[in-house]
């Protein structure tokens, strides 16, 4: 199974980008998936999930700025990000596979950084 991520990059406040993460080789693809973040010198955060019936989860920081979406016949799921805050940057990795209360199944991560 991989994880790829891609569509990071360094926009100024206020700007906007849209993640993508293309599931390979997982045929429950797309149930349960989950973006996270992590800064540096900071633990992971969870930024948002889709579950299998399509209901999402955003935490508190992102709510009204980050949508998430995917599209199962691609195995791909988006994160789009508008208003971007400079407390936005972080690494950003995309997960599934929930299994045993984790996810087990991680890309390798895509650098967003927000700028002033």
């Amino acid at each position: 199974v991989q994880l790829v991520e891609s569509g990071g990059g360094s926009v100024q406040t206020g700007g906007s980008l849209r993640l993508s993460c293309v599931v390979v080789g997982y045929t429950n693809c797309c149930y349960c998936m989950a973006w996270f973040r992590q800064a540096p010198g900071k633990g992971r955060e969870e930024v948002a999930t889709m579950d299998g019936d399509d209901t999402t989860y955003y935490a508190d920081p992102v709510k009204g700025r980050f949508t998430v979406s995917k599209d199962s016949a691609k195995n791909t799921l988006y994160l789009q990000m508008n208003g971007l805050k400079p407390e936005d940057t972080a690494m950003y990795y995309c997960a599934t596979g929930w299994s045993g209360g984790q996810y087990a199944y991680w890309g390798q991560g895509t650098q967003v950084t927000g700028s002033t």
